[in-house]
């Protein structure tokens, strides 16, 4: 059983559950598919121009800690 916690603020744009946070309404969806985006970007940019499998994970793995990092900011902030 999942269990989730409810936010004290009413329209709060994300949902806390399990330690992360889920897109509750429709800002939250506005702001979590742009973050999508930028992930399977990085991952393409990745790959196609770095030229190694090597140097292809020193340019994602920064890129998706920023990212997450910055989301979960965010997601705290507007829950």
């Amino acid at each position: 059983m999942v269990k989730k916690l409810k936010s004290n603020k009413k329209n709060s744009w994300f949902i806390r559950v399990r330690g992360s946070y889920l897109p509750n309404n429709s800002r939250g969806w506005l702001t979590y598919i742009p973050y999508l985006l930028y992930l399977l970007y990085t991952l393409y940019a990745g790959f196609r121009f770095t030229g190694s499998e090597e140097l292809a994970i020193l340019y994602i793995v920064p890129n998706f800690v920023a990212a997450a990092a910055i989301m979960t900011f965010i997601a705290s902030k507007k829950s």
